[in-house]
């Protein structure tokens, strides 16, 4: 495939079109302009012999305009006529065409003519002779008038307008070519500007902002370039902060670990007997294996998105009592409570056991001394809330909690929340945070249970279950 650029494909659409404009007018004008000349050919004999039955017409009507003044004109220039009586045996008189069988062929039509006028045209040597019949009674005798024209006054008319439509479109042409410059110098400029940011922010300078005033759809784009290079400084900052926190979160208990591994090598003890100092040495292992799984996790969600993940349903307080049971101890001064245990849920259980850890381990750095764990229907939805009561968060930072490596006050690594937002989307919801009047609330939103799913993951559950037992018949 040729690949052009966007000079190439204005100047390729402008000359498409008056092509196509061209080929149009070669293939229907000539069809269409014929006929309306023809038309106009008839028009002209009925005039011209309507001034032969009666001259003192131009007086009764005159010319309305110089165009019909010229339309007569023309009419007594290429219009003849003549008059035959009913029989062949009398001579025609008047301008009588000279082929014998062209006066044969008239005359025979007009005998045979019904009505009082009739139009008639009939080929001779290539050439088209048009004319018009009307029947008259002149002292009791039938006879007609015969008004004819050759092709000659249709064919030069005809010609006429070609040139003069070969005028205009030569004409169009030129002038489009007006209009393709200007637009190629309309598009090309923010175009230009625009590709010029995009290799600045390819060499990762975003700091200058980018603005573009004027047409809306380019002031748009603008817009939108220009919310993606702030959320690009916003992630290189986040990114650059997690990174120093990161290194600071590993480089402790790494130190740690060392100093009190080259004590017991030296047969120091730093604590006061070798299984405390290994406790210790064993607790900075355990924080460190914390920091990697959270990020190997939060890289491993972001791969999940582009498979199926296959859900499952199960109760609310299948998770919840297990992660309460699993953080009563940390904070023996908070007490956590689960409502809405019976509640179902159609998910990745791993995924949502991970969103509910994530989430009360955050309440549990800021909580007074209550936690509450709650699974509500609203409609469709099924909102999963884990609220404290403990302070507010400030305003500024309530849109940037769910961001990767942001932390607030008192954050620990900045993904947990991030990781949270990531399940949420996972499972077709959404994350949620606010300050209520006793504390902070967290409300994550996904598709409830709906009996068609649930129906489904039954028949699933007992298609399993058929199945192993027909295989162990088999193996029996």
């Amino acid at each position: 495939m040729i690949r052009v650029n966007l000079t190439q494909r204005i100047w390729l659409a402008f000359s498409s079109l008056i092509f196509l404009v061209g080929l149009s007018i070669i293939i229907i004008y000539p069809i269409s302009i014929k006929g309306t000349m023809t038309e106009e050919t008839y028009r002209m004999i009925e005039l011209a012999q309507a001034r032969q039955v009666n001259p003192l017409i131009d007086y009764m009507n005159p010319p309305r305009n110089d165009v019909d003044f010229r339309e007569r004109q023309e009419a007594d220039t290429f219009v003849y006529h003549f008059q035959i009586n009913s029989s062949l045996g009398e001579s025609a008189y008047g301008d009588v065409p000279q082929p014998t069988e062209v006066l044969h062929e008239m005359a025979q039509k007009a005998f045979n003519q019904e009505q009082s006028r009739g139009r008639y045209e009939l080929s001779y040597n290539g050439a088209t002779i048009f004319y018009v019949v009307t029947k008259f009674n002149s002292f009791g005798r039938e006879g007609y008038l015969i008004s004819y024209m050759w092709d000659t006054y249709r064919d030069s008319m005809v010609n006429r307008l070609w040139e003069r439509l070969l005028y205009i479109l030569l004409l169009s042409s030129a002038l489009s070519l007006l209009p393709a410059i200007w637009l190629k110098h309309y598009l090309r400029q923010p175009l230009i500007l625009l590709g010029n940011r995009l290799e600045q922010i390819a060499d990762r300078n975003w700091k200058e902002p980018f603005k573009w005033e004027g047409d809306e759809d380019f002031q748009k784009l603008s817009n939108q370039f220009e919310r993606m290079r702030q959320n690009l400084v916003r992630y290189d900052q986040s990114q650059k902060t997690f990174i120093q926190h990161a290194s600071h979160e590993l480089k402790t208990p790494i130190m740690v670990i060392k100093s009190y591994a080259q004590s017991v090598k030296d047969g120091i003890l730093p604590k006061d007997s070798i299984e405390k100092t290994m406790d210790v040495i064993s607790e900075e292992a355990n924080r460190m294996e914390r920091r990697v799984i959270d990020m190997l996790y939060y890289t491993k969600l972001d791969s999940i998105k582009e498979e199926r993940v296959e859900h499952s349903v199960f109760l609310f307080g299948k998770v919840a009592f297990t992660i309460e049971e699993r953080f009563r101890m940390q904070r023996e001064d908070v007490k956590i409570i689960v409502e809405g245990a019976d509640k179902k849920i159609f998910g990745d259980e791993e995924q949502i056991e991970v969103l509910l850890e994530n989430l009360i381990e955050n309440a549990l750095r800021y909580a007074k001394d209550t936690i509450w764990i709650r699974a509500t229907e609203d409609a469709d939805l099924l909102k999963i809330s884990v609220e404290n009561n403990g302070k507010p968060i400030p305003d500024a930072d309530l849109p940037q909690l769910f961001n990767p490596f942001y932390k607030g006050n008192k954050g620990k690594f900045g993904l947990g929340l991030a990781i949270v937002k990531q399940i949420a989307e996972l499972h077709q919801g959404e994350a949620i945070v606010e300050n209520t009047g006793q504390g902070v609330k967290f409300t994550i939103s996904i598709p409830a249970v709906k009996e068609e799913k649930e129906k489904k993951q039954k028949k699933r559950r007992d298609r399993k279950v058929t199945n192993g037992e027909g295989v162990q018949k088999r193996l029996k």
